[in-house]
């Protein structure tokens, strides 16, 4: 007999599709430190990460997902995986669980309260739950980076150190040009109780992250690396040419700084031994489990060591592996294995609002006025138009990226294909951009503007291709399609009239993917204000009303209109939730979709994950 599943969005207004940039699974292992004796940690894996051990060794807490792929809670388990406990469980990030040395309490980061990443304590005894940073009347500007991350206990339980990312700049990668930031972090102390903060180890334009205490308590370890390099830290193409050192300095002082390693490679994760002399780490590059995509795969330009490494001459341990932990003896070590396969069409995601289903999508998703879904088909390597229901099934190629002349190693990752597709508000066409992408739009191969019959039978070229052309709205009467042009001079968004094929520019900023409202009155855009400074906008298609929505010193983008009239888009106006250089694959780990009225009025976050969240399309149930 088959087992009947609930139709999707039953019982909610509809389902909300999102692209979620980040890993699709984790399991635990536990491992003596020399690698051998490997095994899973907990007989029932639950999307597990970023484990540590208890002063006594007899606990492991850890990071999970088991709640719903995206809502990370924080659990303890015996390190031989029995006796499963959750520790806190809410709708915000928890992340980066720490026992102190009595057991009693738990240091964790958590985005509870304001949305920002900050080290609370929870105290198991009682149940209380206490936030020790980003407390009212701390003097940061409201619009820089202001999160913490990766807090450890000094050996007495008087002192917690942490990473913080605050009194810096938003600061884009390749020099301050690119889109995505880069992050400076320093290293703080306070006491248990969040009083007698200061600063440790800090120089401007580089990051200081995951600090430990040695057994004695007397100095701190971390990993040292150029700010510029925590881009690369999480880019595929950038193994084996970014670098980092593991350094220590004096717990009280900050002073008689001791550099443990040398040479290249990205070096993380450091940890005294019990000796306090000999420190464990290790190197991370590869694809870092065996789901590697094929977008990502096409990158990676060198192999590095990776896996577990030390500074007493023991021998590496190479295999895949990510954020590694050794316990107090330094006999054992616990680490994760991801996996980064593609989330499927339509998979589930946790939702935190009850009104809405979250399901996964691949990028840019958009539905016709007659319920059938459009996207680009990135995880497959070819970045190819196609159409589907809204619950992912019959599936039509309508537009083959693959024959498009184009250059098929670009193709494979993903900077290279047909981007955005926009319907007719007839269903009976479908316009997208078609070419090189990002910072190859500039090589040979400029994107033109196209239009293809829904049903894949035909297509044609919109512009000559000699203005780099892309990411298309159609206009409410379906008379001619809003689009951006970038570079030689041109930039800006033009309306092409698909009659006349007479072309109007309505603006001349550097502004980005234009949609059109569903009333056909406004268009919702992205326009830079400056270096790695990005908000979205609104204007109507005569050129007049121009107004900006956002104002914040991250980047807000990827604005979309929702079905009832309003604007979603991503944001990065809450922060980094963890070191940018543990992440990997990822552009923007710190963008999370915002919805707003379509004045700019009534901001709302819709979702709070460690990854990166964006290109929502809010599907009604009556098309489900």
């Amino acid at each position: 007999m088959a087992i009947q599943t609930a139709k999707a969005g039953q019982g909610k207004k509809g389902v909300m599709l999102m692209n979620r940039i980040g890993p699709s699974n984790s399991k635990l292992y536990i491992a003596n430190a020399d690698g051998s004796g490997e095994r899973e940690l907990l007989a029932e894996s639950g999307f597990d990460y970023h484990a540590s051990f208890s002063a006594d060794g007899e606990w492991i807490t850890f990071t999970s997902e088991r709640n719903g792929d995206g809502q990370s809670d924080v659990f303890r388990c015996r390190i031989d995986g029995s006796d499963l406990q959750p520790l806190v469980e809410t709708p915000f990030v928890e992340d980066a669980c720490v026992l102190s040395p009595d057991g009693r309490k738990l240091a964790y980061v958590s985005t509870a309260d304001g949305y920002q990443a900050n080290i609370w304590v929870l105290d198991l005894d009682t149940g209380e739950r206490r936030k020790l940073t980003g407390l009212p009347g701390e003097d940061v500007d409201p619009n820089t980076p202001d999160c913490s991350f990766r807090p450890s206990w000094s050996p007495d339980g008087a002192w917690i150190a942490f990473s913080s990312d605050r009194d810096t700049a938003w600061f884009g990668h390749s020099d301050g040009h690119g889109w995505e930031h880069t992050q400076e972090l320093s290293v703080y102390v306070m006491r248990a109780d969040g009083s007698d903060l200061r600063k440790l180890i800090s120089k401007p334009g580089w990051s200081y992250g995951s600090p430990k205490w040695s057994p004695d308590g007397s100095r701190i370890i971390c990993y040292e690396i150029e700010r510029e390099h925590t881009w690369g830290a999480r880019r595929p193409e950038w193994i084996g040419r970014v670098l980092s050192q593991i350094i220590s300095v004096d717990a009280a002082t900050g002073q008689d700084r001791i550099e443990h390693t040398s040479g290249p490679d990205l070096k993380l994760s450091p940890q005294f031994l019990p000796n306090g002399r000999d420190v464990a780490y290790y190197i991370k590059a590869g694809g870092g489990g065996p789901g590697i995509r094929a977008t990502d795969a096409a990158w990676v330009q060198k192999e590095a060591p990776t896996g577990l490494h030390y500074t007493s001459g023991a021998p590496s341990v190479l295999r895949q592996l990510r954020s590694p932990c050794w316990s107090p003896d330094g006999m054992k070590v616990v680490y994760e294995k991801v996996d980064f396969s593609f989330r499927a069409q339509d998979k589930p995601l946790f939702s935190w609002d009850s009104e809405w289903e979250y399901r996964s999508t691949d990028v840019f998703p958009v539905l016709s006025n007659q319920g059938r879904l459009a996207i680009t088909q990135k995880q497959l390597g070819n970045s190819s138009i196609v159409t589907m229901k809204p619950d992912g099934t019959d599936q039509k190629i309508v537009f083959d990226a693959a024959k498009a002349g184009l250059d098929p190693l670009l193709n494979k990752k993903g900077i290279a294909g047909a981007f955005q597709p926009a319907w007719s508000p007839d269903g009976e066409w479908i316009a997208f951009g078609c070419g090189n992408w990002f910072q190859y739009r500039t090589d040979g191969n400029k994107a033109v503007l196209m239009r293809a019959k829904a049903d894949g039978s035909f297509h044609e070229a919109l512009t000559d291709g000699t203005v780099h052309s892309g990411f298309p709205s159609y206009l409410g009467d379906g008379s001619g399609i809003v689009y951006r042009v970038w570079g030689d001079g041109h930039f800006g968004l033009r309306i092409i009239d698909l009659e006349t094929r007479a072309i109007r520019v309505l603006t001349t900023e550097r502004d980005n993917l234009p949609f059109v409202s569903p009333d056909g009155e406004l268009i919702t855009f992205t326009r830079q204000f400056g270096p790695a400074n990005y908000h979205v906008c609104t204007i109507r298609p005569d050129g007049s009303d121009f107004k900006v929505l956002t104002e914040t010193g991250a980047n807000d983008g990827h604005s979309i209109w929702t079905y009832d009239g309003k604007i979603a888009y991503s944001s990065g106006m809450y922060g980094f939730r963890d070191e940018a250089g543990i992440y990997d694959f990822t552009f923007q780990p710190y963008g999370q979709i915002m919805v707003m009225d379509a004045d700019g009025s009534n901001k709302r976050l819709v979702t709070d994950s460690l990854w990166e969240d964006s290109m929502p399309l809010y599907i009604p149930s009556k098309f489900l």
